[in-house]
């Protein structure tokens, strides 16, 4: 039995009471009005927080004789909801299913540090094998306070620095650089013979003399700094969605953004998603080695002819 957060389905990861006997439609209900009650005080609009993870929620289920492409980030490539898609939702639309297995384990809220520290990244690597590929897209959340609020922030820039400091709760942390956290996912990934792929950020619904806002922070720069001093490929999603909008205007990107500024609704996270796709099918290295993984949707996606980097340059 699947339980709902406000009437939408959970992702796998958020599946729970499977072996309690209450009606289906009592907790749809009941965690709706638990989702309503908590919004004012969730400290950020970016998802419902409500009952984000539970404890032995059972892993998808992957074809095992299948390569599979990841996805971590946050709520802008996240499941989400339709006021709040993220553009991994919508990606397996672009991939034969029967030649692999695409899995979004992007969460809402989470920066490069909280992903490693709360633990799901490491679901993603205990699963990792050999001719996977994992897009990783972080930075919207790295910034902010460190041991206060929502307590999520990285500490700028790609050095070892780090600073110890404690939460209100007592618990210690020492936070490492946006660096850091990336340059872990990137090793992990490696060392299993998988694939590692850089995005840049997802862009804002903020625009200034008729051109949308194409900056958000550096973290684009140093995303495509680690790329280079990593050796992994990069795609700059922010400049191919930045065209894409620019070319739209500004009145058609509004009906992208139903909920605010930030994330998309089902249009929009489809449109990234096929960034997404023309990004990977630009790269002159194919990351999925000889195998043609696009469905037909997938395959009537032109290749970017800007913004992408290969590994090997």
């Amino acid at each position: 039995m699947k339980a709902t957060l406000s009437g939408h389905e959970a992702g796998p990861e958020q599946t729970i009471f499977r072996n309690m006997k209450t009606p289906p439609s009592f907790l749809s209900s009941l965690l709706g009005v638990i989702a309503l009650w908590l919004a004012p005080f969730a400290g950020a609009s970016e998802e419902q927080r409500v009952v984000e993870k539970i404890e032995g929620a059972p892993p998808p289920v992957l074809n095992a004789a299948l390569p599979t492409l990841w996805v971590a980030g946050d709520s802008t490539a996240a499941n989400g909801n339709p006021h709040a898609t993220g553009w991994g939702k919508p990606l397996s639309l672009f991939f034969d299913q029967e030649k692999i297995n695409v899995v979004n384990r992007a969460r809402g809220g989470r920066s490069s540090r909280t992903f490693v520290t709360e633990g799901l990244w490491a679901q993603i690597v205990e699963q990792l094998k050999a001719g996977d590929v994992v897009l990783i897209q972080f930075g919207h959340n790295d910034g902010g306070p460190l041991f206060t609020g929502r307590a999520r922030a990285s500490l700028p820039g790609l050095g070892e620095e780090t600073q110890d400091g404690e939460h209100p709760d007592g618990r210690k942390e020492t936070v490492r650089t946006f660096g850091s956290y990336m340059r872990q996912m990137i090793g992990d990934v490696k060392a299993k013979g998988a694939t590692p792929i850089l995005l840049s950020l997802t862009i804002r619904q903020r625009w200034q003399d008729g051109k949308v806002e194409r900056v958000n922070g550096r973290y684009a720069e140093w995303t495509a700094e680690l790329a280079r001093t990593e050796d992994v490929a990069f795609i700059d999603l922010s400049t191919l969605i930045a065209d894409r909008y620019d070319a739209l205007g500004e009145e058609a990107v509004k009906a992208f953004f139903p909920k605010d500024y930030v994330h998309t609704g089902p249009e929009g996270a489809e449109l990234n998603a096929e960034l997404v796709v023309s990004g990977l099918k630009a790269l002159k290295e194919n990351p999925f080695g000889a195998l043609d993984p696009y469905s037909a949707r997938g395959a009537a996606v032109e290749p970017a002819t800007n913004a992408v980097y290969d590994a090997a340059r």
